[in-house]
C-alpha cells in the first residue's frame, strides 16, 4: 500500500438508497444508490435503479452534458436511440452520449428495471424533484402527474431537448 490518498469504500444495503415513486409517464419508482459527493469520488457520476411499470415509458429526450450507461436488470423493453428501436432485455446495455435522443419503452405487462450510470452525475437531483418518497414494502401509489415546472426542473438538473408532446396535467 502507498502513501497516496485512498478512495472510500461503501457497500448500500437494500434499505439504504433513497428511493422515490416516480409520475407519470413512467410511474413506478427509482433508487438513487449512490453518488459523486456521497463517496467523494474523484470523478462525477451518479447511479442508481429504477423501474419503468407496465405499459409505460421514459419520454425522449437528450443530457447535453452527460453520458448515461443503462444495464437491464429484469424485465424486457424497447430502448428507442435516434428513432431506431431495439429490444433490451435482462442483461442488455446500452451506452447513451451526450445529445443522443433516447426513450425507454415497456409494451409488455411487466415492470422492468435496469441500473443507470450518469457521467457527470445529476440524474439522482432530478428524479428527488419530480418524485415523491417511497418506502420499501409500501403500496404502490395511483398514478400522480409531473409537477408543474417539470421543464424548469429538467433544464436546472441533467436534459438537453425532452420531448414536450406528453403533458398529462
Amino acid at each position: 500500500m502507498t502513501d497516496e490518498h485512498q478512495g472510500d469504500a461503501r457497500v448500500i444495503g437494500l434499505d439504504e438508497a433513497a428511493s422515490f415513486w416516480q409520475p407519470v409517464p413512467a410511474n413506478g419508482f427509482i433508487r438513487n444508490i449512490l453518488n459523486s459527493r456521497m463517496v467523494n469520488a474523484g470523478t462525477n457520476f451518479s447511479m442508481g435503479t429504477q423501474t419503468v411499470a407496465a405499459q409505460c415509458f421514459i419520454r425522449e429526450h437528450t443530457h447535453a452534458h452527460n453520458d448515461e450507461v443503462i444495464h437491464m436488470l429484469d424485465g424486457k423493453g424497447i430502448a428507442r436511440l435516434d428513432g431506431v428501436e431495439y429490444p433490451i432485455e435482462k442483461g442488455s446495455t446500452v451506452f447513451i452520449g451526450r445529445n443522443r435522443k433516447h426513450h425507454f419503452i415497456n409494451r409488455s405487462d411487466e415492470p422492468f428495471t435496469f441500473l443507470w450510470l450518469m457521467m457527470p452525475g445529476g440524474l439522482d437531483d432530478f428524479f428527488e424533484q419530480i418524485g415523491r418518497p417511497r418506502s420499501i414494502g409500501e403500496p404502490e401509489p395511483a398514478p400522480f402527474p409531473r409537477p408543474d415546472n417539470v421543464a424548469e426542473i429538467e433544464a436546472r438538473t441533467v436534459f438537453g431537448w425532452t420531448d414536450a408532446s406528453y403533458n398529462q396535467s
